[in-house]
């Protein structure tokens, strides 16, 4: 369209419209995960919420690390099922990448989780019978676990151009890695490990301690001898035995 002014300053751009239309799902994504990180720590898996991105859902997706270099697709929106021809949830991150490129994509998965990091890459699908041109532009955004550890991730993937057969994959034209953090680091407090002082053991204490051995003796009892007749008659009854020997010589 323009202007009065014929110097064409009030031209817009249909494709410039239509390429921030595109990559709309992929800002919100972003400043949705970029609202839930903090200075030290990127956001908990848990703090996720569907409705803080509901119009990129269809483009969006969440991983989980199964190896250093790669990760498993849980759950993905139509887009990445459509780009497939199939389901996509349970699958390799990497199954959206074309063999020869599957290392080279590795790596970047290995930089999300362990920097931690933030990977963009610019794809584009290889082509064939039935596959037109198409380009992509996918972000990896890196979660926390319950359990504290990054081992969880955010993606988004948008494209441009027609499907055509599936399923399609993509070559990669560039990576771009930031950092997640401000500090570029997971705040960690680190953990010294020592080895252990050896001590001598200290024998138990007992709740009445002896002084000495003498006092693990039990006492003397003297010895009195047999009683004689007369002894035993003066005895009380309760002391005298209840029991009589009786000898019959018969």
């Amino acid at each position: 369209m323009l202007g009065k002014g014929g110097n064409g300053q009030d031209i817009v751009s249909m494709s410039d419209r239509e390429k921030a239309r595109r990559m709309a799902p992929l800002r919100q994504v972003e400043a949705y995960w970029h609202g839930l990180c903090g200075s030290e720590q990127v956001p908990l898996r848990s703090q996720i919420d569907p409705r803080g991105m509901e119009n990129a859902l269809e483009n969006a997706f969440l991983m989980e690390k199964i190896a250093p270099s790669m990760a498993k697709i849980r759950v993905a929106g139509t887009h990445l099922n459509d780009l497939m021809g199939m389901q996509v949830a349970g699958m390799p991150l990497s199954s959206l990448i074309a063999p020869q490129e599957r290392d080279r994509f590795g790596q970047a998965v290995s930089r999300m989780f362990a920097d931690p990091a933030v990977i963009r890459l610019e794809l584009n699908a290889e082509s064939g019978f039935g596959k037109p041109d198409m380009q992509a532009t996918v972000l990896l955004l890196p979660l926390r676990s319950d359990f504290g550890d990054i081992s969880r991730g955010l993606g988004v993937l948008v494209s441009n151009g027609a499907i055509g057969r599936t399923p399609r994959r993509f070559v990669i034209r560039s990576i771009d890695v930031t950092p997640a953090l401000k500090s570029g680091v997971v705040a960690r407090r680190p953990v010294q490990i020592t080895e252990p002082e050896t001590k001598t053991p200290r024998p138990a204490k007992s709740m009445n301690p002896v002084k000495s051995i003498k006092e693990l003796a039990e006492p003397k009892i003297p010895f009195i001898g047999k009683p004689t007749e007369t002894q035993e008659q003066d005895r009380p009854l309760a002391q005298k035995g209840h029991l009589r020997l009786v000898v019959s010589n018969d």
